[in-house]
């Protein structure tokens, strides 16, 4: 007779044999749009659905090289990142010997893995998806060394700080520009409320309740020392109004100049604050960091496009 400890043991081996392998991420689709720019579809579990990349890629430049994430703000293009078609950072980093990698589709996230679905964001789990599934593809692809820098503007600033903090081994160096890091207290809160909100979304659906583990989690004055060693830079300007805002690109889709500027004023100077308390949060600890702050300028990308060089030789020294 077959002991049921016998057949325990054979049912459990056999559940093991015909176990049906997990999904893994894998580049689905490849466009090559030039010489220095390639389009990838990445099919994702985390995000259940194909995510599109693009890569740039320098000119003139074999062998391994590093690797940085662009990340854009809460408007965030749905099929190319604003950082290619508004930020010029496809001709900035032509010359640089690193591979740039843009999501798109982004908008209002936070790039960050969302806790409940959300009636219009659905439920994005950008964190797994930049650091666990796209890394791999990128360095096998484009002869990455590993090693990684995350930049990201508005939005993008807080989510590149928090998925620093959160994957301190992936990141050598992390910059925002114009955006607003620490999560905690009634100013920071309402900062991502609205953000998330602009796009549809309730934040709640994001991380929970304010006040929650989950915000704190994702807030990097709380977890200081995961940013020791790094090379950071941030940057904002004050709100003040300068020449470029009266010559810059506008679109008239977002209403009359004076009122985009106004707006782009308001949203500066509390990304000029909130970047300032995180500044001296650094300093009180003894972190070092880049200093990109600028007396004028509003939330534009005439002014995001100048602090990219700026925070090229800070962030660079690492890869």
């Amino acid at each position: 007779m077959v002991s049921a400890a016998v057949i325990a043991a054979a049912t459990t081996v056999a559940g093991v044999a015909h176990a049906e392998p997990r999904p893994v991420a894998q580049i689905s689709k490849v466009a090559k749009l030039g010489p220095l720019r390639t389009d990838i579809w990445v099919t994702s579990p985390a995000m259940r659905g194909k995510v599109k990349v693009s890569v740039l890629t320098p000119q003139n430049s074999s062998g391994p090289r590093s690797t940085v994430y662009l990340l854009d703000g809460a408007d965030a293009g749905e099929n190319v990142s604003d950082w290619i078609s508004k930020g010029r950072a496809g001709k900035f980093f032509a010359d640089k010997n690193v591979n740039v990698v843009l999501p798109t589709g982004g908008a209002g996230s936070f790039y960050t893995n969302w806790a409940h679905k959300d009636a219009k964001l659905g439920k994005p789990q950008w964190e797994t998806f930049l650091t666990k599934e796209l890394p791999p593809l990128i360095d096998a692809r484009f002869d990455g060394t590993g090693r990684n820098a995350v930049i990201g503007l508005s939005m993008g600033g807080q989510s590149a700080f928090a998925l620093a903090i959160r994957h301190p081994s992936l990141y050598s160096g992390i910059a925002s520009l114009s955006g607003c890091p620490p999560v905690s207290g009634p100013a920071n809160e309402a900062y991502v409320r609205t953000t998330v909100a602009k796009s549809g979304g309730d934040a709640t659906n994001m991380w929970g309740p304010f006040g929650s583990t989950n915000w704190s989690a994702h807030d990097p004055s709380l977890h200081l020392n995961k940013l020791r060693g790094k090379n950071i830079f941030l940057a904002a300007g004050s709100g003040a109004v300068g020449p470029l805002d009266l010559t810059a690109p506008a679109d008239p889709k977002d209403g009359p100049r004076q009122a985009v500027t106004a707006a782009g004023s308001a949203l500066e100077l509390g990304a000029w604050r909130c970047s300032l308390e995180f500044a001296a949060t650094l300093r009180a600890n003894n972190i070092p960091f880049t200093d990109g702050f600028r007396l004028i300028g509003t939330h534009n990308w005439v002014y995001w496009e100048r602090d990219l060089p700026v925070a090229w030789p800070t962030i660079s020294r690492g890869l």
